[in-house]
């Protein structure tokens, strides 16, 4: 019942932008942390960014001041801003989530279906 579902991916050129969304439903009482991770083919699936539910945030040194990570808690939705995008920043991008559904007690780690990014040279 609970899932997340990722937006906004595409083919954009090295320089560009853009924003991907991840909107988490379903019969959700609290989110904890969120955050995004990328997969390229033949390599391990990284972290990107993660966010606390207050807001605190964490980078990758390989995105480090050219990705933003947001959330709008009210709306159980986590942003990835890309700007200045370059070819090494194709993959498959994954968002995740700590959801405490009220169904279940206790927390439970989440993984979207991931949105391809590709950026052309």
């Amino acid at each position: 019942q609970v899932q997340l579902v990722e937006s906004g991916g595409g083919l954009v050129q090295a320089g560009g932008s853009l924003r991907l969304s991840c909107a988490a439903s379903g019969s959700i009482l609290s989110i904890n942390a969120m955050g995004w991770y990328r997969q390229a083919p033949g390599k391990q699936r990284e972290l990107v960014a993660t966010i606390t539910s207050g807001g605190n945030t964490n980078y990758a040194d390989s995105v480090k001041g050219r990705f933003t990570i947001s959330r709008d808690n009210a709306k159980n939705t986590v942003y990835l801003q890309m700007n200045s995008l370059k070819p090494e920043d194709t993959a498959v991008y994954y968002c995740n989530a700590d959801i405490k559904p009220r169904v279940l007690i206790g927390y439970k780690n989440y993984w979207g279906q991931g949105t391809q990014v590709t950026v052309s040279s």
